[in-house]
């Protein structure tokens, strides 16, 4: 039995509370947040004791941690949980400066800790990913990458968040980079701010599109919206040498209405809880089994540095207009 201890009781930590008590060979045994409230009701709830981290990680009884606090936080929380000995998942992304995330990574090394790009885990996008490389359509050519949310953050969240690149689109990046064997070695980006004129005047963007290019020439199109307003919408699309793979949206149900009129169906489920919740739980027990076995964890805090290096090129890119080389010093090499 794996105890865990959640650092972060806000919206995503609990999502993460509900994974740790799905898993019967895992148990929350602690809960930590800045707000203590909220900390004590999520202990409350779940069976769990209200700690501060530093009692965490000080206690010997307890072998991970989940690190579900905000961005900013991430990088000396898993450096600092590795140094107490503890296992580590942590949320994406590992930190929204890329120089600070690599030097977590040269503190802590590459492959010693999970980060949480659930969307790996998703039964379709897995699905997809296994025929790939099973050579179901050959040499990878063409990636397509759709993810629009059905309504935008409050602008006070994104004003803190990093920006488009880094705290949405970062999980479009790390798709890119796990089905096509790697980081690009360019990035060309161009951003508007069509949704909400406040999310422009806050410095950021609502609607992006990202070209990625690989040295061997293979692209993938990443597209990104903060509203949709019919659902929430996740596609993936590869094209390869032999032939076409696709992960179409999860919908409210399965019951297709044709008439003489034409076909209807029903819209993609509305937000990432009701579309991704299975992921969250496949990503906790794959994290529990890599410890439990002591083998390598299946998403690692290079998979991490690599898609916080696509999204530093695309803002980079955004702002100045021009293709920016994802270079060997951005992934720590």
């Amino acid at each position: 039995m794996l105890n865990v201890a959640l650092l972060g009781a806000g919206r995503i930590g609990q999502v993460h509370a509900r994974s740790i008590a799905a898993d019967k060979n895992s148990r929350l045994v602690a809960v930590a947040d800045m707000v203590a409230d909220a900390a004590t009701s999520l202990a409350e709830r779940t069976g769990a004791k209200a700690m501060t981290i530093d009692e965490i990680l000080a206690a010997p009884s307890i072998d991970a941690v989940l690190i579900a606090t905000s961005t900013d936080t991430h990088s000396d929380l898993i450096e600092r949980a590795s140094r107490a000995g503890k296992a580590v998942l942590c949320e994406k992304p590992v930190d929204l400066s890329l120089e600070r995330a690599l030097a977590c990574q040269k503190a802590v090394g590459g492959d010693s800790v999970m980060i949480g790009f659930n969307r790996r885990f998703d039964p379709n996008f897995a699905a997809l990913k296994a025929a790939f490389d099973a050579g179901e359509i050959g040499r990878a050519e063409l990636l397509s990458i759709t993810s629009f949310d059905p309504a935008p953050p409050p602008v006070s969240y994104v004003k803190v968040s990093g920006g488009l690149f880094r705290d949405m689109m970062i999980h479009d990046f790390d798709m890119a980079c796990w089905l096509m064997g790697g980081a690009p070695e360019k990035v060309t980006a161009v951003g508007s701010s069509l949704v909400d004129p406040a999310i422009g005047e806050a410095g950021d963007v609502d609607t992006a599109a990202v070209t990625l290019t690989w040295a061997d020439g293979r692209i993938a199109v990443i597209k990104n919206s903060r509203r949709a307003g019919y659902g929430y919408d996740q596609r993936v699309e590869l094209l390869g040498s032999e032939g076409l793979l696709s992960a179409r949206n999860v919908l409210e149900n399965t019951v297709e209405k044709i008439t003489a009129d034409g076909a209807s169906s029903a819209k993609p489920v509305y937000f990432f809880l009701e579309r991704y919740m299975r992921a969250y739980e496949t990503e906790w027990t794959a994290f529990v089994h890599a410890v439990a076995n002591k083998s390598a964890f299946p998403v690692t805090l290079r998979d991490g540095v690599a898609a916080l290096a696509c999204a530093e090129a695309a803002t980079r890119s955004a702002k100045s207009g021009e293709t920016v080389a994802v270079t060997p010093d951005m992934l720590g090499a």
